[in-house]
């Protein structure tokens, strides 16, 4: 009778029976069949799951694909942001990794809400303008989005409330040569996106034009008192409050009764002192035949050369105690004990300054 237990001594043999009868192999024909018969169990194991995970993939691309469809369903209403305020950090720490930009400001703060107030709109709409002057290539693609999203929306209000007409087709005008720069180095991954999605844009930016040309402005049907009714003094003293002489040009070109008071040289020497030091003012002094210093010359010549004085009734600003970014009127979480000493107001110069890191 043979051994059939494993011996320490053994040579690595074992006995096998057989049909045959008992049959001596060794460790590696035993391994060999073994090894035949797991390998095709594991490739036949390897095919199954190589199909469960197929049909996994084809679901989860399906379950994406109409996820995406259902949030591009209608890219005219897209999802707003409506933060207060917002934690600007500058750098990578052992709390906190990244960093936050000018396009994750633009895309989290509360735009939406700042448009149909008037005491921002002027600061959104300069945003806007200097965003599209030089750094519309450094926003994210869902910033770039956005942007015209809500640039769309300004055209809106504009068209709605037939105001602030003027402004918005400077801003449109130099969005549009910007796109024309950019679109033609689209190679060059200055824009997010399709080629097609920017000149279906542009499209859009050239009907908006168009619908802005197109505008009546209907006169008001009050029958009370008017402008013209007023005593000149006090015709002056609003006029004194326009802080744009191409307003004062406007009003004397639309009402002609009012002509001859926006030629006032006060008028225009107060605006030349208001937006311009004295001594850029010393530089392009201009005097008339009978000696007299031409104010309102001036100040367009001067207007051509220098920028003006910038001031917003409401704007964002950013405590350097906490770091947070935030709108005027809102309460941050700060924990400072004087936190109004740690705020300072931000122009729209200022806060693309300040993600320039």
């Amino acid at each position: 009778m043979p051994f059939l237990g494993q011996d320490w001594r053994s040579p690595g043999q074992s006995w096998i029976k057989t049909e045959e009868g008992w049959k001596k192999t060794t460790a590696d024909e035993k391994n060999n069949n073994v090894s035949v018969e797991s390998f095709c169990k594991a490739e036949e194991e390897e095919c199954f799951n190589k199909e469960n995970l197929l049909l996994s993939l084809s679901y989860d691309m399906a379950a994406k694909k109409r996820k995406k469809d259902q949030m591009n369903k209608n890219t005219k209403v897209p999802y707003f942001h409506r933060e207060k305020w917002i934690y600007v950090h500058k750098g990578s720490t052992k709390e906190r990794h990244g960093y936050c930009t000018l396009g994750e400001a633009f895309n989290r703060l509360d735009f939406c809400s700042a448009i149909k107030d008037t005491r921002r709109f002027n600061y959104v709409v300069r945003l806007l303008e200097l965003i599209a002057k030089s750094k519309l290539p450094s926003l994210s693609g869902v910033a770039q989005k956005n942007y015209m999203n809500i640039l769309e929306r300004v055209v809106q209000k504009v068209l709605d409330d037939q105001q602030n007409v003027r402004p918005i087709k400077e801003l449109l005008q130099m969005l549009y040569i910007s796109l024309c720069g950019l679109v033609q180095d689209m190679g060059k991954s200055v824009l997010v996106g399709n080629i097609n999605t920017w000149l279906h844009r542009m499209e859009k930016i050239l009907q908006w034009q168009q619908q802005l040309d197109n505008i009546q402005i209907n006169r008001p049907t009050s029958t009370g008192m008017s402008l013209t009714d007023l005593p000149v003094s006090l015709q002056l003293n609003i006029m004194q409050r326009l802080t744009d002489g191409r307003d004062l040009v406007s009003l004397g070109q639309v009402c002609p009764e009012l002509g001859p008071l926006t030629e006032d040289r006060l008028l225009w020497k107060r605006l030349c002192q208001y937006h311009f030091t004295d001594r850029q003012i010393r530089k392009r002094l201009m005097v008339s035949d009978k000696g007299q210093l031409e104010w309102k010359k001036m100040y367009f010549k001067l207007s051509r050369c220098y920028p003006h004085r910038e001031e917003y009734i409401d704007t964002l600003h950013f405590c350097s105690h906490c770091h947070i970014l935030f709108w005027k009127d809102t309460n941050h979480p700060c924990t400072a004990n004087n936190p109004e000493s740690c705020t300072m107001a931000l122009s729209p110069q200022g806060l693309i300054n300040l993600f320039n890191f």
